[in-house]
């Protein structure tokens, strides 16, 4: 399936001209109460970088007044429940990627249930995912990726990456298809795109379903296009940890009105009605409905025509997001600064494999990622003692090699190839941040901190 290619967002309103304009205004003690907020924020901002003592996150939430101020305008109107500003945050993000539907979702987790489970709905006919069918996905990853393959009866097929991108080739996913593979579900590994209009060319000659995962990715491209508009699907996280943040929360996105509609459903109990929470009857027929074998005129607001979930976000975390979206941008711009300067820092220092973007990409980076060479004078795990000693942060690629986790144990999927390089990077890989948290002179001890350890060990080189 061929995507429009997104359109740049237009100059948005500031959180605090929403949160106005989304509420009525209770009089001057509710503008009292914001002043008192962005005062309370300007009070309590972070002391001091001390090295060796201030933590050094590898990821973590970069909010502002602004972002404090949207969240307690709704929490004064008692907007709990998903509202006015959740459908608002749906259309702005979709307009952002220059998609037709978005849909908020409680986590970027149920985000990748969603999507797969749309694409097994009984209501595609011939065109869904059927329990037994194969998924190719990467081993390397985070287990949400694949666990929704697997809750929905259907195969992952796992295929190696490769070091530097920490992404599978197109190459490799090819050789993984077989008669039985009916979709590719990956993610760009910590904001690094794979090749995803190749992927897209691939899934369309095969026939296949593309779902993006690209929780990691928001505001990447690849060949000047925003990750997440090539596939049929893509999931989105507004975790802390992630590009921009709801508290917990997530979004499905598609061009597909179809899709949209399966995805609305199963994230809203199964039901058919596709009134909005709070409105009743806005197609007319309410009362006017025959579907399975109930009698005519059942109350189409309790017509279920999925088994679905309750996965909805709130007005709370809506709010948030608007807030956040408008500094996407800048956000962007710092975590590639960050990683830039990291790169540029430990080019050239011997024992470990830095990280590379994918040729005509442009990440927008989740993390800097290193791995420590088998033949390395030093270990990964005394390296990341020396680091979290210094304060200073890390984290494992996820789940390393998912097929050597308990879960994963007696599951029916397949591997195809070797993971050879999968298997390294669960002994061997490790990541630091680069979230816009982090100023130059942390990632400067950073640096600083991982070339002091690696020429203390007399690498070849050092």
């Amino acid at each position: 399936m061929r995507l429009r290619k997104p359109r740049l967002s237009r100059t948005r309103k500031t959180a605090q001209d929403e949160s106005q304009e989304a509420c009525v205004s209770t009089g001057g003690e509710k503008d009292e109460i914001l002043r008192l907020t962005r005062s309370y924020h300007q009070a309590s901002a972070e002391g001091e970088f001390v090295p060796g003592v201030t933590p050094i996150w590898p990821s973590g939430a970069a909010l502002d007044e602004n972002d404090r101020v949207a969240l307690v305008a709704a929490a004064l109107d008692m907007r709990i429940a998903a509202g006015t500003s959740a459908r608002n945050f749906e259309r702005r993000l979709a307009r952002h990627l220059g998609l037709r539907k978005a849909h908020l979702t409680n986590s970027g987790s149920s985000a990748n249930l969603l999507a797969v489970s749309a694409l097994a709905s009984r209501q595609l006919g011939e065109e869904r995912l059927r329990p037994g069918d194969e998924v190719i996905t990467v081993a390397a990853g985070f287990p949400t990726t694949v666990s929704p393959l697997i809750q929905n009866g259907l195969i992952p097929v796992f295929v190696d990456v490769e070091l530097g991108t920490y992404n599978a080739t197109v190459e490799r996913v090819a050789e993984a298809i077989s008669p039985r593979t009916k979709a590719i579900a990956m993610a760009h590994t910590l904001g690094n795109p794979y090749r995803a209009a190749e992927m897209a060319a691939l899934a369309e000659e095969h026939g296949l379903y593309l779902v993006e995962d690209n929780c990691d990715a928001l505001g990447s491209t690849y060949r000047g296009q925003l990750t997440g508009t090539f596939g049929h699907f893509s999931t989105v996280s507004f975790y802390p940890a992630h590009h921009i943040t709801t508290g917990e929360g997530g979004c499905v996105l598609t061009n597909d009105l179809r899709l949209a509609r399966l995805v609305e459903q199963l994230r809203d109990w199964g039901r058919d009605c596709w009134c909005e929470p709070g409105q009743d009857n806005t197609c007319f027929k309410r009362f006017d409905y025959q579907l399975g074998t109930l009698p005519h005129g059942y109350d189409h607001k309790y017509i279920f025509s999925e088994i679905g979930y309750n996965l909805k976000a709130t007005d709370l975390q809506a709010s948030l997001g608007i807030s956040q979206l408008e500094r996407l941008r800048e956000f962007g711009e710092i975590r590639r600064r960050n990683w830039n300067h990291l790169r540029k820092a430990l080019d050239g220092l011997p024992g470990l494999v830095l990280p590379e973007p994918t040729p005509e990409s442009d990440p927008s980076w989740f993390g800097f990622v290193l791995t420590v060479l088998p033949e390395a004078p030093f270990s990964r795990q005394k390296l990341v003692a020396f680091l979290e000693e210094r304060r200073i942060g890390t984290r494992r690629l996820f789940g390393g090699n998912l097929t050597r986790h308990p879960a994963y144990v007696g599951r029916d999927y397949r591997v195809s190839g070797e993971l050879i390089h999968t298997d390294l990077i669960t002994e061997h890989t490790f990541w630091v941040g680069v979230y816009p948290g982090l100023s130059i002179e942390k990632i400067d001890y950073v640096a600083q901190s991982i070339t002091e350890f690696v020429k203390a060990r007399g690498g070849p080189g050092a």
